[in-house]
């Protein structure tokens, strides 16, 4: 938890919303959102992010629903804008707590999470609720209107929220695709209407809020794909978001046009592949597809594998095909590569390392802007501009970025004409309270992160990464000692067991070193000194520490162990 104490005020008698972001401001990743009115709450997007270089041994990290949790009885859904993992990654752990609690989404978005769902072994009997675009939903004094925008993900929408005191408009992740690979450019008819039955609040997507003009069409990476698939003279591997269905069809497309056949790798691309298909989103045809173990009786050139793994996660296809680690698929020299996708902050080095391991393997790679085979799928600054031009919102909230990136969206809000007072540039927790009246930030809530590590959730807290840490940067050092409990003297020599300390030479004197001071530190205590344990420990964590910071210059965890006999 982020706060000591919850500070929150009474809510006014008068009608009320509530805009609380939990997940998602100041950080990418965990997107959360509730909207909240007297007697209802709405949840848009439950999502997670991965850890960072100083969350050791983390797995993911979710949200504090506390804020939730002490207003059960007014949550009524989870809305969910689209498909991608910081969006709904998060849910089947809220479903762990809120079983009855219907999750509403479009088809693709819906299917993603039942089968994230399965993963987790949740009951069966959760309520699904499919929309499609145009449709509306209502819960209590809450009626919410899904609007198609464009994003990296089939399914993408908007949500024009309708509370008592007005419109809370909620972008979602977009971007203003005029040429979209499915044919179907944002709902800007829709989106404008809205606007002009008055909005109240919008919040709006910040990730490329430091980018100036416009986000590239998706056709942009055709142009692309066409460039490298007419020089590539061996086996293809595209490595991409397992959802990004668009970049999928491109390639699918453009394996038909040059007569290769396509194998998928990685249990997140089959499973969008799958649920795609199925709903109609992706168009391909059974004898286009081979499985991996297929791959090698075919010619070089006559085969594509697409795989997870853009970001360089430990675990992915490519990563593992880096290093010679995958069961099913090995680089070959000749391989061409593609990385179609753009690292996300905090994965460079990952992405970096895999990169130079696929080209110690004799791949030609091709990533980042190079052979522009990615484009963005979010909106820059002249879409950013445009979207708050056809909303016109009363009062803005930046969400879903780095602190300076809701920063500068602030900044362009006001260039529309929203007035500073206005432009709330919050942190996850803040609590922001409109009325007929006003609108202005009211408190304070919990909006910090929930660590997973394993089956446990929330049994991680920052102390105990603090102790990961501190064994991580210099070791840990174990003294056992036994003590005779009447007469009170050391029985026998201390044992000294130390990782991740030192390497011990052959006549490294260190640890008898050691030894010597924790006998020496003993001898001074006095009777009934050595006769209490919690003193011996003191004493030996102090003396060892000291002797190994005065010949080494590090502080390892010392962890002295008192045996009485």
């Amino acid at each position: 938890m982020t706060v000591d104490t919850l500070v929150v005020a009474k809510p006014p008698q008068e009608p009320f919303v509530r805009v609380v972001p939990l997940g998602g401001c100041g950080e990418i990743g965990r997107n959360m959102t509730v909207i909240e009115t007297q007697d209802d709450l709405v949840v848009v997007d439950c999502g997670l992010m991965f850890p960072d270089d100083e969350m050791f041994g983390v797995d993911v990290v979710i949200n504090d629903f506390t804020y939730v949790r002490e207003r059960a009885h007014k949550l009524r859904a989870v809305l969910v804008t689209h498909g991608h993992e910081d969006h709904i990654g998060g849910i089947p752990y809220l479903l762990r707590e809120f079983r009855d609690t219907p999750i509403v989404g479009t088809p693709l978005t819906i299917a993603l999470i039942k089968a994230k769902s399965r993963e987790h072994k949740l009951p069966s009997d959760t309520q699904f609720v499919v929309v499609k675009p145009g449709d509306r939903v209502e819960y209590g004094s809450l009626n919410a209107e899904f609007i198609h925008i464009n994003h990296s993900v089939a399914g993408a929408c908007s949500l024009a929220i309708r509370t008592p005191v007005g419109i809370v408009f909620h972008t979602g992740d977009f971007k203003f695709d005029q040429t979209p690979i499915d044919g179907k450019p944002a709902d800007f008819a829709r989106i404008a209407r809205v606007g002009d039955e008055g909005v109240l609040c919008m919040l709006s997507d910040s990730t490329n809020a430091e980018r100036p003009g416009h986000t590239q069409s998706e056709r942009v990476v055709g142009e692309a794909f066409t460039n490298i698939f007419s020089r590539a003279k061996g086996r293809l591997i595209i490595a991409s978001f397992a959802s990004n269905v668009p970049r999928i069809q491109q390639v699918i497309d453009h394996c038909v046009q040059f007569d290769r056949r396509i194998a998928f790798l990685g249990r997140s691309m089959n499973n969008v592949v799958h649920f795609a298909r199925e709903l109609g989103y992706l168009k391909i045809t059974e004898d286009q597809i081979i499985k991996i173990e297929s791959v090698n009786d075919l010619p070089p050139e006559k085969v594509l594998v697409m795989t997870t793994g853009s970001q360089g996660e430990p675990m992915s296809g490519l990563a593992r095909m880096s290093v010679r680690d995958h069961p099913k698929f090995a680089i070959k020299s000749g391989d061409t590569v593609v990385v179609s996708a753009t690292p996300i902050p905090g994965n460079e080095k990952s992405v970096a390392k895999t990169i130079n391991n696929l080209c110690k393997l004799g791949a030609n790679v091709i990533h980042g802007s190079e052979g522009r085979a990615h484009v963005s799928g979010h909106a820059s600054q002249e879409e950013l501009l445009l979207m708050l031009n056809l909303v016109r919102p009363e009062f803005f909230v930046p969400v879903h970025g780095e602190y300076r990136m809701l920063a500068q969206h602030g900044r362009l809000a006001m260039q529309t004409g929203v007035h500073p007072e206005n432009v709330f540039v919050v942190e996850n927790g803040d609590v922001l309270e409109f009325t007929s009246e006003y609108g202005d930030k009211v408190g304070k809530t919990y909006g910090g992160m929930v660590f997973v590590d394993g089956s446990g959730v929330g049994d991680v807290r920052e102390s105990v990464l603090r102790d990961r840490k501190a064994l991580s940067n210099d070791g840990i050092v174990m003294i056992v000692v036994a003590i005779d409990a009447e007469e009170a003297h050391l029985i026998g020599e201390p044992d000294i067991v130390t990782k991740g300390l030192f390497y011990i030479e052959p006549g490294d004197t260190l640890i008898d070193e050691l030894r010597a001071e924790v006998r020496a530190m003993l001898a001074t205590l006095s009777f009934e000194g050595m006769r209490d344990v919690t003193t011996v420990k003191e004493h030996v964590r102090a003396g060892v520490s000291k002797k190994i910071f005065a010949k080494l210059k590090r502080k390892p965890v010392v962890i002295p162990v008192v045996m009485e006999v």
